[in-house]
């Protein structure tokens, strides 16, 4: 009978020698390891359920919480360091929460606002943004829009005048897709600026400042932005009372070599009279326009005024500072943004955005010389 006692004390001593594992408590993750903080280990801390967490990450706008409790899921979240699983996001939704967007050009710094009003917009919605050139489109677009597709983008966004080459192709991938500031033959799916209206105003504060002999350095002919630009130069002048000739009209690429080459053009075989002022319809092709002018020994604005669409940093530190428009470029590619993952792909999207447009005066204009 003795020995009984003796072998339960043996048991017990060997019971108390041996760790403890230590139960979950309510602010200690129970799965959570090094680098792998899961949604349960967001949830338990938080004090909420795995699905409350999982509609807080995506914004659901169908969650009913107080928003303390929001708070304290976004602040847990914060604190363990939890990063959602993209990949097996991506599968259950059939999403990627991913934008396409095509720029013609990243060389040309007008673009550079356009991707920022872009992506801003596109982080405030939930959606991450890939970029490419247009000029690897032009090289390959059954290559760049395969690509896109794999890649399960959301929706596409193009704004070089390449996008009508890839409307068919668009239409068959059945995703959400816009022209930025393009139009196309066949497509009611775009978002544009003002480009007349813009015109319009640079024209008239040259008539204002007295120029009547005003030439026009017009874009490529085949750009949409560039015949919307010839056209709203036209209508100026004319509600001015004062004749478009078609001799001081030159068309460039939107380049500094496509203004420079076409500002010496209409100095060289200019049969009509001399230009006192000239309207150029993109920023980069006014800065070669600054440089022949220069050149020429031609004096920014005592012997001719200068003034461009679109604005950017560089145009005030031109020797002389250039006059511009500026058009709201940043509002251009946030509504781009808004309007595409709004849409499907069977809807009508054509949308001119309200954002004013203004002139912002520097040294290159001025009256015209006695």
């Amino acid at each position: 009978m003795a020995a009984k006692p003796a072998e339960n004390a043996k048991r017990t001593t060997k019971a108390e020698t041996t760790p403890r594992r230590a139960a979950p408590s309510k602010n200690t993750p129970a799965k959570a390891t090094p680098g792998k903080v899961t949604l349960a280990d967001v949830a338990l801390v938080a004090g909420v359920d795995r699905s409350v967490v999982s509609r807080v990450i995506n914004n659901d706008p169908k969650l009913n919480i107080r928003p303390d409790t929001r708070q304290r899921v976004l602040d847990t979240i914060g604190k363990l360091g939890y990063r959602p699983n993209a990949a097996a996001r991506s599968l259950r939704t059939a999403r990627s929460n991913m934008i396409g967007l095509f720029i013609p050009d990243f060389a040309n710094p007008v673009y550079a606002e356009i991707i920022k009003g872009t992506e801003t917009a596109a982080s405030s919605l939930g959606y991450g943004l890939m970029t490419a050139s247009s000029e690897g489109l032009r090289r390959g677009v059954e290559r760049y829009m395969d690509l896109f597709g794999q890649s399960r983008v959301d929706g596409l966004l193009f704004a070089g005048d390449e996008a009508g080459r890839a409307l068919d192709q668009m239409r068959s991938l059945r995703l959400p897709w816009l022209l930025v500031n393009r139009r196309a033959a066949g497509s009611d799916r775009y978002v544009i600026l003002d480009d007349e209206h813009g015109s319009q105003l640079a024209v008239d504060h040259l008539v204002a400042l007295g120029h009547r002999d005003i030439a026009h350095i017009a874009g490529p002919e085949t750009a949409d932005t560039a015949r919307r630009r010839r056209i709203g130069y036209t209508s100026a002048m004319t509600e001015a009372g004062l004749v478009a000739d078609p001799r001081l009209i030159v068309h460039a690429d939107y380049t500094p070599a496509g203004g420079h080459a076409a500002l010496e053009e209409l100095l060289d075989t200019g049969t009509g009279p001399r230009p006192t002022a000239v309207f150029v319809a993109n920023v980069a092709s006014a800065v070669g326009v600054l440089h022949a002018l220069h050149a020429r020994g031609v004096r920014v604005p005592e012997d001719m005024s200068v003034i461009a669409v679109h604005d950017m940093p560089l145009a005030g530190h031109l020797v002389p500072a250039l006059t511009t428009v500026r058009m709201p470029l940043g509002e251009l590619g946030a509504r781009a943004v808004s309007l595409l993952v709004a849409s499907t792909p069977e809807d009508s999207v054509t949308e001119v955005v309200a954002a004013p447009a203004q002139v912002v005066v520097r040294e290159s204009t001025a009256p015209p010389p006695a």
